[in-house]
Formats: structure tokens, sequence, C-alpha cells
């Protein structure tokens, strides 16, 4: 992984963050979504992992007082599996606590066990259910929290 970097999403990093959401998400996220979070969203900050100088995932995080969200996180499918992902959700985490989050949630789709293993081992947990909570096929999201 010495050719990755994690920083701080920019505007200009859009078009390559589209990429990765429309192969990743069936409902994805639109251009002006995220611009709206880079440039509107007070309580937002996102960021990209780089290989080689080319976006290969993204993750979202919104900090509202003592809490945090996951908004979405994904990488590339050719890239999944080879702890990208871990590395730039540690990465939040970190950017997390440093903007003064005490306690980290997300929803993810409870057929998701990849994600939702990876998440355990960051200590999240689940706390409930979310019912028919994906749009595009009403599959229920299984919400997971851990207090950092």
């Amino acid at each position: 992984m010495s050719d990755t970097i994690i920083r701080q999403m920019r505007v200009e990093d859009i078009d390559q963050v589209m990429q990765v959401e429309a192969v990743s998400f069936g409902t994805p996220w639109t251009k002006d979504i995220f611009v709206n979070e880079l440039k509107e969203n007070p309580y937002a900050v996102y960021f990209v992992i780089e290989k080689s100088g080319t976006v290969i995932g993204y993750c979202g995080l919104w900090v509202i007082i003592d809490e945090a969200q996951i908004t979405n996180i994904a990488i590339l499918p050719e890239h999944r599996g080879k702890k990208y992902g871990q590395a730039l959700f540690h990465f939040v985490i970190n950017q997390a606590v440093a903007l003064g989050a005490k306690q980290l949630s997300l929803e993810v789709r409870v057929s998701n066990l990849p994600a939702q293993n990876m998440y355990k081992k960051f200590g999240l947990v689940p706390g409930g259910i979310r019912k028919n909570y994906y749009t595009d096929n009403y599959e229920d999201a299984l919400v997971m929290w851990v207090k950092l």
C-alpha cells in the first residue's frame, strides 16, 4: 500500500468518485449530492483513497456535536479484499475522534456480510434494524455503532 494515500475529498475528485459510486451501489448518489455535501453541508467531511494517483474509493462522514455517522463508503470492485477499505475506515474513524466524536454509527445492508465483518474488526456492534431502508430493493439495514 506504499503507493496509496488517503486525503480529504475535493470537488475536482467527484468525477472519479462517481465512477466508484456507479459500480458500487444500485441507487448511486448524483454528482449534485456530492457537490452539496462538500460545499454546503457544515457537518460533512469526505475522504478519498488514491492508488497511484487514481481514486479507488471514498468515505463520507458527518459529525454533529459528538456523534459521527458514516454516510457511505465504497472501494472499486477490483480493489476490494485487499485491505484498502480497512485502511480508509481506520483513517476516517481517527478523523471522527479528532473532530470530537464520542460514538460512530452507520447503516449496512443485512446481506453485506463482508462489510459487517470489517466493521466488527473496529468494534462496531449491531444496534438495530431499519426495515426496508434501501430504496432499490427495500432491503433492511443493520444499524451498527461503536463508542470511540
